[in-house]
C-alpha cells in the first residue's frame, strides 16, 4: 500500500479537481444537458491517464532540479519512493489507458490524440526554453474541456474555444504566481518564468491580467452557449476566489502560497462546472 501511496503522491492525484470539473463542463455542453453515461465514464478513464502520465513525465523531466529544491524534498522520486523505472512503467500504462479509453469515443477523438497530449509532452522542457512556459501548461489544461466537448459531440465550435481560452488562461496565471516564489532557484539554474523575465512583482501584474482576460473568456463562453444567469453565479464566485487569491500574495510575501492555497484554486473549476449544471437543468 505504501508503494501505491506513493505512486498517488508523485501524480498528484487530487489535482484533478483543476482540470476534471471542466472536461465534464465540455461534455455537458455539448449535450446540451446530460450526456451518455458510456462516453462520460470513458472521458473520465481518459482523463485519468492522460493526467497520470503528464505529472509523472514532469515529474520524471525535472528530478535532477527537484533534488536540488529545498521545497521539494518529500516528493516521492526525490526521496526514492518511487524510482525512474517505476516512474516510465507508471507513462506507459497511462498513455495505454488514455489510448484505450479514446478509442470508446468519438472517432475524432483519437485523429486529435497527439494534438491533445503534445502540450504536456513539451511542457516539462519548457521552463529551458521560455519565459512563456506558463501559458504551454495552460494549454495543456484547456485540452480538457475541448476533448469533454468533442468526445460528445464529433467537432470543434467557437463557444468551447472560448471555454479553452478561459480555462488556459486561468490556470497559466495561477501557475505564474505559483511560480514567482522560485524566482531565485530558476535564476541560478538557468531556467526561466515570467518572474525571472519581469521580476517577481511584474510577474504578478501579468497573472492579475491573465485571470481579467480568463474572466471575460468566461462571460463570453455564458453567452456564446446561451447559458442562463446562474452560470455567472459561478463565474462570480469563481471571480472571487481569484481576487482573494491575489489579495493574500505580494512580491516580498510568498508565505501564504501552501497547499491550501494551491488547492483553493480549484474552487474556480468545480463553481464554473456546477452553475453550468445548474443553467443547464441538468440536476435539481
Amino acid at each position: 500500500m505504501s508503494k501505491i501511496a506513493a505512486h498517488v503522491n508523485n501524480i498528484a492525484l487530487h489535482h484533478s479537481v483543476f482540470a476534471l470539473p471542466f472536461a465534464y463542463m465540455g461534455a455537458f455542453l455539448a449535450a446540451d444537458g446530460m450526456p451518455d453515461a458510456w462516453a462520460l465514464l470513458w472521458i473520465t478513464v481518459a482523463m485519468v491517464g492522460a493526467r497520470s502520465a503528464a505529472l509523472a513525465l514532469d515529474n520524471l523531466i525535472d528530478l535532477k532540479y527537484d533534488k536540488l529544491h529545498p521545497r521539494f524534498t518529500k516528493r516521492p522520486m526525490v526521496t526514492g519512493e518511487v524510482t525512474r523505472r517505476e516512474a516510465v512503467l507508471l507513462i506507459l500504462f497511462s498513455l495505454a489507458i488514455l489510448f484505450g479509453a479514446v478509442l470508446q469515443l468519438q472517432p475524432i477523438c483519437l485523429q486529435l490524440l497527439p494534438l491533445a497530449v503534445l502540450p504536456f509532452i513539451v511542457y516539462p522542457y519548457m521552463k529551458r526554453l521560455t519565459f512563456l512556459c506558463h501559458l504551454v501548461l495552460g494549454v495543456a489544461l484547456a485540452m480538457a474541456p475541448a476533448g469533454g466537448f468533442v468526445a460528445i459531440s464529433g467537432f470543434v465550435s467557437l463557444p468551447i474555444i472560448s471555454l479553452c481560452l478561459a480555462v488556459c488562461l486561468w490556470i497559466a496565471g495561477f501557475d505564474v504566481v505559483y511560480g514567482c516564489q522560485d524566482e531565485a532557484f530558476d535564476k541560478a539554474h538557468g531556467l526561466h518564468s515570467m518572474a525571472t523575465q519581469f521580476t517577481a512583482a511584474g510577474a504578478l501584474q501579468i497573472a492579475r491580467g491573465m485571470h481579467v482576460l480568463s474572466f471575460g473568456c468566461f462571460i463570453a463562453t455564458g453567452l456564446l452557449f446561451d447559458l442562463g444567469g446562474i452560470y455567472y453565479v459561478g463565474v462570480a464566485a469563481a471571480l472571487l476566489t481569484l481576487l482573494y487569491q491575489h489579495s493574500i500574495v505580494s512580491a516580498s510575501d510568498f508565505s501564504r502560497v501552501t497547499q491550501v492555497y494551491f488547492m483553493r484554486n480549484g474552487i474556480v473549476a468545480i463553481a464554473v462546472f456546477l452553475f453550468t449544471l445548474l443553467s443547464l437543468g441538468s440536476i435539481g
